[in-house]
Protein backbone atom coordinates (compact mmCIF):
# COMPACT_ATOMS: atom_id res chain seq x y z
CA UNK A 1 0.00 0.00 0.00
CA UNK A 2 1.33 3.09 -0.88
CA UNK A 3 1.99 5.69 1.87
CA UNK A 4 1.28 9.72 1.16
CA UNK A 5 3.97 12.43 2.44
CA UNK A 6 2.79 15.71 3.73
CA UNK A 7 2.05 17.23 0.27
CA UNK A 8 -0.50 14.65 -0.14
CA UNK A 9 1.69 13.32 -2.34
CA UNK A 10 1.66 9.28 -2.54
CA UNK A 11 5.62 8.15 -1.73
CA UNK A 12 5.27 4.36 -1.93
CA UNK A 13 5.04 1.82 1.01
CA UNK A 14 7.74 2.75 3.60
CA UNK A 15 10.63 0.27 4.06
CA UNK A 16 12.09 1.96 7.70
CA UNK A 17 13.99 -1.57 8.10
CA UNK A 18 15.72 -1.83 4.81
CA UNK A 19 19.15 -2.56 4.17
CA UNK A 20 21.52 -3.23 1.49
CA UNK A 21 21.95 -7.17 0.96
CA UNK A 22 24.75 -9.06 0.18
CA UNK A 23 26.64 -9.51 -3.03
CA UNK A 24 25.98 -12.70 -4.12
CA UNK A 25 29.38 -15.51 -3.73
CA UNK A 26 30.49 -17.74 -6.24
CA UNK A 27 29.30 -20.77 -3.67
CA UNK A 28 28.34 -24.09 -4.38
CA UNK A 29 24.68 -24.91 -4.22
CA UNK A 30 23.44 -28.68 -4.15
CA UNK A 31 19.92 -29.79 -5.40
CA UNK A 32 18.90 -33.39 -5.43
CA UNK A 33 19.10 -33.64 -9.50
CA UNK A 34 22.08 -31.25 -9.91
CA UNK A 35 24.61 -29.20 -7.87
CA UNK A 36 25.71 -25.55 -9.08
CA UNK A 37 29.30 -25.35 -9.03
CA UNK A 38 30.73 -21.69 -9.73
CA UNK A 39 32.07 -22.05 -13.44
CA UNK A 40 35.82 -22.59 -13.89
CA UNK A 41 37.96 -23.96 -16.61
CA UNK A 42 38.16 -27.33 -15.27
CA UNK A 43 34.11 -27.79 -16.30
CA UNK A 44 35.10 -26.27 -20.05
CA UNK A 45 36.16 -29.56 -21.47
CA UNK A 46 32.72 -31.33 -20.90
CA UNK A 47 30.65 -28.70 -20.82
CA UNK A 48 31.50 -27.85 -24.53
CA UNK A 49 31.07 -31.85 -25.21
CA UNK A 50 27.42 -31.34 -23.85
CA UNK A 51 26.62 -28.76 -25.67
CA UNK A 52 28.04 -30.63 -29.01
CA UNK A 53 25.53 -33.40 -28.93
CA UNK A 54 22.73 -30.81 -30.03
CA UNK A 55 22.11 -31.25 -33.28
CA UNK A 56 22.67 -27.92 -35.04
CA UNK A 57 23.74 -24.77 -33.43
CA UNK A 58 19.68 -23.16 -32.38
CA UNK A 59 20.36 -23.02 -28.84
CA UNK A 60 22.59 -20.33 -29.77
CA UNK A 61 20.48 -18.05 -31.25
CA UNK A 62 18.97 -16.02 -28.79
CA UNK A 63 22.85 -15.99 -26.75
CA UNK A 64 24.74 -12.91 -26.91
CA UNK A 65 27.47 -15.01 -28.40
CA UNK A 66 28.09 -16.92 -30.99
CA UNK A 67 29.16 -20.16 -31.22
CA UNK A 68 33.00 -21.63 -30.11
CA UNK A 69 34.67 -22.91 -33.33
CA UNK A 70 36.80 -25.18 -30.67
CA UNK A 71 37.37 -26.45 -28.11
CA UNK A 72 40.47 -24.42 -27.12
CA UNK A 73 38.17 -21.11 -27.99
CA UNK A 74 35.42 -22.17 -25.42
CA UNK A 75 37.99 -22.59 -22.28
CA UNK A 76 39.29 -19.28 -23.57
CA UNK A 77 35.74 -17.91 -22.93
CA UNK A 78 35.22 -19.56 -19.65
CA UNK A 79 38.25 -17.85 -18.28
CA UNK A 80 37.54 -14.57 -19.50
CA UNK A 81 34.63 -14.67 -17.17
CA UNK A 82 35.35 -16.92 -14.35
CA UNK A 83 36.71 -13.98 -11.94
CA UNK A 84 34.05 -11.91 -12.42
CA UNK A 85 31.10 -10.67 -9.65
CA UNK A 86 28.99 -9.49 -12.13
CA UNK A 87 27.82 -11.71 -13.84
CA UNK A 88 28.73 -14.83 -11.68
CA UNK A 89 28.69 -17.81 -14.15
CA UNK A 90 27.73 -21.37 -12.67
CA UNK A 91 28.47 -24.82 -14.14
CA UNK A 92 25.13 -27.27 -13.71
CA UNK A 93 26.52 -30.74 -12.59
CA UNK A 94 24.12 -33.90 -13.15
CA UNK A 95 24.68 -35.53 -9.98
CA UNK A 96 24.00 -39.20 -11.50
CA UNK A 97 27.13 -38.62 -13.52
CA UNK A 98 29.00 -36.06 -12.06
CA UNK A 99 29.68 -34.18 -15.52
CA UNK A 100 28.53 -30.68 -16.15
CA UNK A 101 25.58 -30.48 -18.71
CA UNK A 102 24.83 -26.62 -18.66
CA UNK A 103 25.29 -23.10 -17.47
CA UNK A 104 23.35 -19.93 -16.35
CA UNK A 105 24.35 -16.81 -14.33
CA UNK A 106 23.58 -14.05 -11.48
CA UNK A 107 23.87 -10.94 -12.82
CA UNK A 108 22.50 -7.30 -13.33
CA UNK A 109 23.21 -7.32 -9.43
CA UNK A 110 21.94 -4.27 -7.45
CA UNK A 111 22.92 -5.17 -4.10
CA UNK A 112 21.77 -1.57 -3.03
CA UNK A 113 17.92 -2.24 -3.82
CA UNK A 114 18.03 -5.91 -3.59
CA UNK A 115 17.63 -6.56 -7.16
CA UNK A 116 19.38 -9.49 -9.72
CA UNK A 117 18.82 -10.89 -12.54
CA UNK A 118 18.92 -14.61 -14.13
CA UNK A 119 20.42 -15.02 -17.68
CA UNK A 120 23.19 -16.15 -19.35
CA UNK A 121 21.41 -19.58 -19.45
CA UNK A 122 22.79 -22.19 -22.05
CA UNK A 123 21.51 -25.44 -21.28
CA UNK A 124 22.52 -28.89 -23.31
CA UNK A 125 19.99 -31.47 -24.29
CA UNK A 126 21.46 -33.56 -21.58
CA UNK A 127 19.78 -30.90 -19.06
CA UNK A 128 16.96 -28.71 -20.83
CA UNK A 129 13.29 -30.33 -20.00
CA UNK A 130 14.33 -32.42 -17.21
CA UNK A 131 13.65 -31.62 -13.40
CA UNK A 132 17.38 -31.05 -13.33
CA UNK A 133 16.60 -27.93 -15.76
CA UNK A 134 13.59 -26.66 -13.24
CA UNK A 135 16.21 -27.50 -9.61
CA UNK A 136 19.20 -25.50 -11.20
CA UNK A 137 16.39 -21.97 -11.62
CA UNK A 138 14.86 -22.85 -8.12
CA UNK A 139 18.90 -23.24 -6.60
CA UNK A 140 19.67 -19.84 -7.83
CA UNK A 141 15.85 -18.52 -6.75
CA UNK A 142 16.33 -19.95 -3.45
CA UNK A 143 19.94 -18.78 -2.87
CA UNK A 144 18.54 -14.99 -4.15
CA UNK A 145 15.65 -14.86 -1.82
CA UNK A 146 16.23 -17.41 1.05
CA UNK A 147 19.89 -16.68 1.83
CA UNK A 148 20.48 -13.58 0.24
CA UNK A 149 17.03 -11.60 0.92
CA UNK A 150 16.71 -9.97 -2.49
CA UNK A 151 13.95 -8.55 -3.05
CA UNK A 152 13.59 -9.03 -6.85
CA UNK A 153 14.33 -11.71 -8.95
CA UNK A 154 14.42 -10.83 -13.06
CA UNK A 155 14.37 -12.94 -15.86
CA UNK A 156 14.65 -11.31 -19.52
CA UNK A 157 14.73 -12.68 -23.12
CA UNK A 158 14.57 -11.64 -26.59
CA UNK A 159 10.73 -10.82 -27.39
CA UNK A 160 10.47 -13.75 -30.12
CA UNK A 161 12.48 -16.62 -28.47
CA UNK A 162 9.13 -18.04 -27.40
CA UNK A 163 10.61 -20.97 -25.67
CA UNK A 164 12.57 -18.32 -23.29
CA UNK A 165 9.43 -16.71 -22.50
CA UNK A 166 7.70 -20.02 -21.77
CA UNK A 167 10.02 -21.12 -19.33
CA UNK A 168 9.58 -17.54 -17.20
CA UNK A 169 5.93 -18.09 -16.95
CA UNK A 170 6.24 -21.80 -16.24
CA UNK A 171 8.57 -21.29 -13.07
CA UNK A 172 6.18 -18.46 -12.15
CA UNK A 173 7.49 -15.26 -13.52
CA UNK A 174 5.26 -12.68 -13.79
CA UNK A 175 5.58 -10.57 -17.44
CA UNK A 176 6.16 -6.78 -17.01
CA UNK A 177 6.40 -5.45 -20.58
CA UNK A 178 8.28 -5.09 -23.68
CA UNK A 179 11.62 -2.78 -23.71
CA UNK A 180 11.48 -1.91 -27.56
CA UNK A 181 14.91 -1.32 -29.59
CA UNK A 182 16.33 -2.25 -26.41
CA UNK A 183 19.33 -3.95 -28.16
CA UNK A 184 21.30 -4.81 -31.25
CA UNK A 185 22.69 -8.46 -31.21
CA UNK A 186 24.80 -10.27 -33.67
CA UNK A 187 23.20 -7.35 -36.12
CA UNK A 188 19.68 -7.56 -35.26
CA UNK A 189 17.35 -5.53 -33.32
CA UNK A 190 15.87 -6.85 -30.15
CA UNK A 191 13.35 -6.00 -27.94
CA UNK A 192 13.64 -7.16 -24.49
CA UNK A 193 10.61 -9.01 -22.75
CA UNK A 194 10.79 -8.12 -18.49
CA UNK A 195 9.88 -10.57 -16.17
CA UNK A 196 10.27 -10.53 -12.45
CA UNK A 197 9.25 -13.12 -9.12
CA UNK A 198 9.03 -10.29 -5.98
CA UNK A 199 9.39 -11.50 -2.91
CA UNK A 200 6.15 -11.38 -1.28
CA UNK A 201 5.42 -13.87 -4.52
CA UNK A 202 8.37 -15.69 -3.43
CA UNK A 203 6.60 -18.78 -1.03
CA UNK A 204 4.15 -19.75 -3.44
CA UNK A 205 6.60 -19.93 -6.42
CA UNK A 206 8.75 -21.76 -3.88
CA UNK A 207 6.33 -23.96 -2.22
CA UNK A 208 5.25 -24.87 -5.90
CA UNK A 209 8.59 -25.93 -7.16
CA UNK A 210 9.64 -27.84 -4.47
CA UNK A 211 6.42 -30.07 -4.35
CA UNK A 212 6.92 -29.86 -8.12
CA UNK A 213 10.83 -31.32 -7.74
CA UNK A 214 9.69 -34.16 -4.92
CA UNK A 215 9.81 -37.88 -6.21
CA UNK A 216 6.39 -38.20 -5.63
CA UNK A 217 5.31 -35.90 -8.41
CA UNK A 218 6.96 -38.20 -10.64
CA UNK A 219 5.95 -41.74 -12.68
CA UNK A 220 8.09 -44.75 -12.50
CA UNK A 221 8.85 -43.27 -16.45
CA UNK A 222 9.69 -39.92 -15.05
CA UNK A 223 6.54 -38.31 -16.31
CA UNK A 224 4.96 -35.46 -14.02
CA UNK A 225 2.21 -35.96 -12.14
CA UNK A 226 1.01 -32.43 -11.67
CA UNK A 227 2.28 -29.34 -13.82
CA UNK A 228 4.00 -26.11 -12.46
CA UNK A 229 0.91 -23.77 -12.95
CA UNK A 230 -1.59 -26.35 -11.30
CA UNK A 231 0.44 -26.37 -8.08
CA UNK A 232 0.52 -22.15 -7.87
CA UNK A 233 -3.26 -21.88 -8.55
Amino acid sequence: MSEVNQFGQPVGKALPDWQPRPWPQRVTLEGQYCRLEPLECRHANALYAAYATAEDTRSWTWLLREPDESEDAYRQWVDSVSSLSDPIHFAVIDRRTEMPVGSLALMRIDAKNGVMEVGHVHFSPRLSQTPMSTEAQWLLMHYAFNTLGYRRYEWKCNSLNAPSRRAAQRLGFQYEGCFRQALVIKGHNRDTDWFSIIDSEWSLVDRALRTWLAADNFTADGRQVRTLQSLRA
